[in-house]
């Protein structure tokens, strides 16, 4: 089992409609795959389907071992692909996360018994730089993270680079990629052509914006299930196979 998170520190940036349009495509491809929604909005579970069909949790004792996580799991309406929806308790999950004990590893430990089951797990996170994020470094094998080609976006996305390695977080591939470019914009199209450095190591694919990827909550639905020739659908199943080669599943 691979775990991959999509994650920025700033907000906005596309991670969850980028993290809904991967899973979608891994269940496509028949790989059985769990989306984590950590996001205390839920976002991703609005998206998929899921929100309406949640028991509710607290986080106390999710992160405590207290109820455990895989009876939360809710299957959509998309072979192969399930969900663990948010609750709007996640959005203490930090105390709540250092009442447990179970510190960065924590994480790690809760997803460990989908590997029984599931072939890759997707976490959608919030964005923050706290407990809860260094938890899901730990518990990650790759740290997607979405870009848009603006400096404050780069700026951010250094300061994640930062705090990883401050907190000598180990085995951690961390991949940005380029989101929401706007080709009508001179800088986006500048940074397209010539790639900041921190990019350099990233992927190639790059998701344009988009109404399409605005319409997915019209359609609670991924951008190629309802609209499969658009750019933004054929980006997402380009990002997708480049994502399978860094993941080798």
């Amino acid at each position: 089992m691979k775990t991959i998170a999509f994650y920025n520190l700033k907000g906005g940036v596309g991670k969850t409609a980028t993290a809904v349009n991967m899973a979608w495509h891994a269940a496509r491809w028949k790989h059985r795959t769990l989306l984590w929604d950590l996001d205390p909005q839920g976002a991703a579970s609005f998206y998929l389907g899921v929100d309406q069909d949640n028991p509710g949790y607290k986080a106390g004792s999710l992160l405590k071992g207290k109820q455990p996580v895989g009876r939360l799991k809710r299957e959509t309406r998309w072979p192969h692909l399930d969900v663990v929806p948010a609750d709007i308790s996640m959005r203490n999950a930090d105390v709540k996360l250092a009442e447990s004990g179970g510190g960065k590893n924590r994480l790690k430990e809760l997803i460990a018994p989908f590997g029984e089951s599931y072939e890759l797990v997707l976490l959608d996170c919030p964005p923050t730089l706290s407990p809860l994020a260094e938890s899901v470094f730990a518990a990650a094998d790759y740290l997607f993270v979405p870009v848009i080609p603006t400096h404050l976006s780069l700026r951010a996305f250094e300061q994640v680079l930062d705090w990883i390695d401050s907190k000598n977080i180990k085995n951690l591939q961390v991949v940005p990629f380029f989101n929401m470019v706007d080709r009508r914009r001179d800088l986006h199209v500048q940074m397209l052509v010539k790639r900041p450095a921190l990019m350099k190591n990233g992927l190639k694919t790059w998701i344009p914006y988009s109404t399409h990827v605005e319409q997915m909550g019209d359609h609670r639905a991924p951008v190629g299930e309802f609209a499969p020739y658009t750019p933004a659908a054929q980006a997402f199943r380009a990002l997708w196979f480049e994502v399978l080669g860094r993941l080798k599943l």
